[in-house]
């Protein structure tokens, strides 16, 4: 009795552990066969789509709009380059005392010298350019107005003396005149301090007006010089157009 009523204990402990592996076996059995059915079914693709996020996909082709840009820009370099200006190199007058310093990039010019103990500093920027249409108006014939008429070169003329101040002129280069616009004493070592700019180069006594003219010319800063800038800074402008283009182009085709 005692091993019977044991036999029967085991065999129902066995029996759910027998029947949940059978249950499991016949499981995989239906999903091996739920997928293959699946998988050779019309609708599987619509099963997975609906199963995972969708995939997206990004073009690597440039808009029109990036493309009608470049084609311009093509065709202003072609005008640019079929200009004169962008490699024209002008000649330096006979006894021109700078030397030049033209960095690539730049909208200014360097020019350094020595005399006579000074240093010499000339800061030479892009040209205000006067078209002949601009010059048909009628107006009063003074100097100012007849200046305002003219293409010019902005100058920035320094003078110093080993580490002390510096004279600062402020000039405007017409053809064949230059203008002082303003006159200052620049002192290096206070730069955090707001210097007295002195009165209107105008309002000053007309023979120092003339005399510091000819101090300026003694230096090199003279018609000549000045007229040679004029044009060297017109080309300056051509080729500094075509290398902006040149990367604007470099840019949008990126």
């Amino acid at each position: 009795m005692a091993l019977s009523s044991i036999l029967r204990r085991s065999a129902s402990q066995l029996t759910p552990l027998t029947i949940r592996a059978i249950g499991f076996q016949r499981y995989s059995h239906q999903c091996a066969a739920l997928f293959a059915a699946v998988k050779h079914s019309d609708i599987s693709g619509k099963l997975f789509q609906s199963s995972f996020p969708p995939v997206l996909h990004y073009s690597t082709k440039k808009p029109s709009s990036d493309e009608s840009l470049l084609r311009v820009i093509e065709s202003e370099i072609k005008c640019a380059e079929e200009s004169d200006d962008h490699d024209q190199v002008e000649e330096a007058p006979e006894g021109f005392p700078f030397k030049l310093q033209d960095n690539t990039g730049q909208q200014t010019i360097s020019l350094t010298r020595e005399y006579q103990g000074e240093t010499i500093n000339v800061e030479v920027h892009m040209p205000d350019l006067i078209t002949g249409e601009e010059n048909d108006d009628d107006g009063d014939n003074n100097d100012d107005t007849e200046r305002g008429m003219q293409s010019s070169t902005p100058l920035v003329v320094r003078v110093s003396k080993k580490d002390g101040p510096c004279l600062e002129f402020g000039c405007t280069a017409y053809p064949d005149e230059i203008s002082i616009d303003s006159l200052s004493v620049k002192d290096p070592n206070a730069e955090d301090q707001i210097a007295y700019e002195g009165p209107d180069f105008s309002d000053l006594d007309e023979n120092l007006q003339k005399a510091f003219h000819k101090y300026l010319e003694i230096r090199g800063i003279k018609p000549s010089t000045t007229n040679y800038l004029h044009e060297y800074m017109i080309n300056k402008d051509s080729r500094e157009y075509l290398i902006w283009l040149k990367n604007l182009k470099k840019f949008i085709a990126a």
